[in-house]
């Protein structure tokens, strides 16, 4: 979806500040937001497509005036109350007032490490040839979903340059919305920048995205 995550080649954000050293959570409460995420996640409730729309699917003025984890949080709290889990009421309380649904699994503290070691690897089996090869110009479609995508808004309708096959991974404009995994080939597409954000952007400039088949033409 065009969505305010979607923010490459928009002004008016300023610059990205790096932060020396910087720490994995600088507050207790984002550490406690990253693991109830990840822990429902276990619970396979919901897909990590389904999150991260979620997540993109808030609206603009309160994804653009949260920090990071409280994106995070925002979108576990939407997630949990669309799939029965948690009701409105049991979210402005602050505690449960009914019993709680089931879930299908649990991750337990012992058992962290080792889940997140295996991660989640979305690559899937061979089933269809490829429909473009390693040199081929492609240009991406011009399109404005409503639902989850990972063609970024200022990259749509532009001519790029197949660099790398990937293999056949899950789609995850269908995976977000429990249509499947309809696994595609995915694809690394170099783009000229100038191609991207216009003759007067940085001429020296180069972009590289990761775009699944459907995303894609012949130039």
């Amino acid at each position: 979806m065009n969505g305010a995550q979607d923010l490459g080649g928009q002004m008016g954000f300023g610059p990205i500040e790096l932060e020396e050293n910087e720490p994995n959570f600088h507050a207790g409460w984002e550490e406690r937001a990253f693991a109830v995420t990840l822990a429902m996640g276990a619970t396979g409730s919901w897909t990590i497509d389904a999150s991260r729309f979620a997540r993109e699917s808030l609206p603009p003025a309160i994804y653009l005036s949260s920090s990071y984890y409280e994106i995070w949080a925002r979108g576990l709290e939407k997630l949990v109350v669309e799939n029965g889990l948690v009701t409105s009421e049991e979210l402005a309380a602050g505690t449960k007032l009914s019993d709680p649904k089931p879930v299908n699994r649990v991750l337990k503290a012992e058992d962290v490490a080792s889940t997140l070691a295996k991660g989640g690897p979305a690559d899937r089996d061979v089933k269809q040839p490829a429909r473009f090869k390693v040199g081929d110009r492609v240009r991406t479609r011009r399109m404005n979903p409503e639902h989850h995508t990972r063609l970024p808004r200022y990259a749509r309708d532009t001519v790029g340059t197949i660099e790398t096959v990937h293999g056949v991974h899950v789609f995850p404009d269908a995976n977000a919305h429990g249509k499947g995994e309809q696994p595609t080939w995915l694809y690394g597409v170099a783009f000229k920048g100038t191609d991207i954000w216009g003759p007067d952007s940085d001429p020296k400039l180069s972009l590289r995205i990761d775009l699944w088949e459907p995303y894609l033409d012949l130039a």
